[in-house]
């Protein structure tokens, strides 16, 4: 299964592409399968591991021989199935899955959008409402309730892998009080009330998110006494002053909803508050097939944008706050260290 070769020329690397729905579903049977869970850290023989999943184990070998060409799974020498980092990365208990990103990326709705991104392109919205007759998250809650559960997964597992990153990167040292708006369960939160002892913090999100919040933050959990949960739409009002507040991955919606936001923390903070607000990027980013690809799903499904550094920093200076560093989290998110001017 293993395949070793040079660079293909340009018409073959376009033929690749032009098949890459084939590599997504591939990876979509892959982690629906849970390859990866039944696969040990030993190698196995293909028969083996089909009796373990339930399949036929000839066409078991060809989906397996086509993930190992870009890198997930791999042959040994006497024929037997073994993992690579890719593909360990598939396995639910792994510390950095993306098996529910892997789901989420390639649920039965994406397949009917995907066609109708050209659609997208000449209107600049969403094909949503026309594909489904309404929006997305109405949609997702009203009629597919199962792939509802898996984007709840999926963005529960990357809030929770990004916390740690955000926890590591951001000195807190001299504030006593954070806000983490629209912060959904509160990952980040929570990781930083751990990380200093004696903060307290405020999550603010909509009732039906902060409803389940992460379990260190409930009314029994370790830092329920240094936290406090808010119910609200950061669009319409931010009701917290702290030291801190940190916006992630929200300003992606739509421009209103973006300029209304970050206009609510200003009205919000007192002057000299620190702001960090953190999102994928599109340019300058060694995730840009990522997130390019990401931005394009958000057009179809909301009519949303992910934002290039410059279109950032211009809305985040519309707003009335003031720019002064733009910091590496992680391949795929940047921190913009902004201010509230003060006065």
């Amino acid at each position: 299964m293993t395949t070793v070769s040079p660079t293909p020329q340009p018409a073959m690397r376009l033929r690749e592409l032009i098949f890459g729905a084939a590599c997504a579903a591939a990876v979509r049977a892959a982690a629906r399968l849970r390859l990866a869970d039944a696969l040990g850290e030993q190698p196995t023989t293909v028969e083996e591991l089909a009796a373990s999943v339930g399949t036929e184990p000839r066409p078991l070998h060809r989906l397996l021989r086509a993930l190992s060409c870009y890198g997930i799974f791999e042959e040994t020498e006497d024929g037997k199935v073994s993992h690579t980092e890719m593909s360990k990365l598939l396995r639910e208990d792994a510390p950095n899955s993306l098996r529910y990103i892997s789901l989420w990326c390639t649920e039965p709705w994406t397949w009917e959008a995907w066609p109708r991104l050209e659609d997208a392109v000449r209107s600049g919205r969403s094909v949503f409402d026309d594909l489904y007759g309404k929006g997305f998250f109405d949609y997702l809650h009203e009629d597919a309730p199962e792939s509802a559960r898996v984007f709840d997964r999926a963005m529960t597992t990357s809030s929770k892998q990004s916390a740690r990153d955000i926890a590591e990167l951001l000195d807190l040292t001299g504030v006593s009080s954070v806000a983490d708006i629209g912060g959904g369960q509160g990952h980040v939160l929570a990781r930083l009330l751990e990380k200093y002892p004696s903060l307290r913090g405020t999550l603010l999100d909509l009732p039906s998110v902060v409803a389940a919040p992460d379990p260190r933050l409930r009314k029994d959990g370790p830092l329920a006494g240094r936290a406090r949960i808010v119910a609200g739409d950061c669009r319409e009002d931010i009701p917290v002053r702290a030291d801190l507040y940190i916006i992630k991955n929200i300003l992606e919606w739509d421009d209103d909803s973006t300029r209304r936001t970050l206009r609510n923390v200003v009205g919000a903070a007192r002057p000299g508050a620190r702001v960090v607000v953190i999102e994928n990027l599109v340019d300058d980013s060694p995730s840009m097939k990522f997130t390019t690809a990401m931005d394009l799903l958000l057009l179809m499904n909301v009519g949303g944008a992910k934002h290039t550094k410059e279109s950032l920093v211009r809305r985040i200076s519309d707003a009335g706050l003031m720019v002064h560093d733009i910091r590496v989290v992680n391949p795929y998110l940047h921190a913009f260290e902004c201010t509230v001017p003060a006065g």
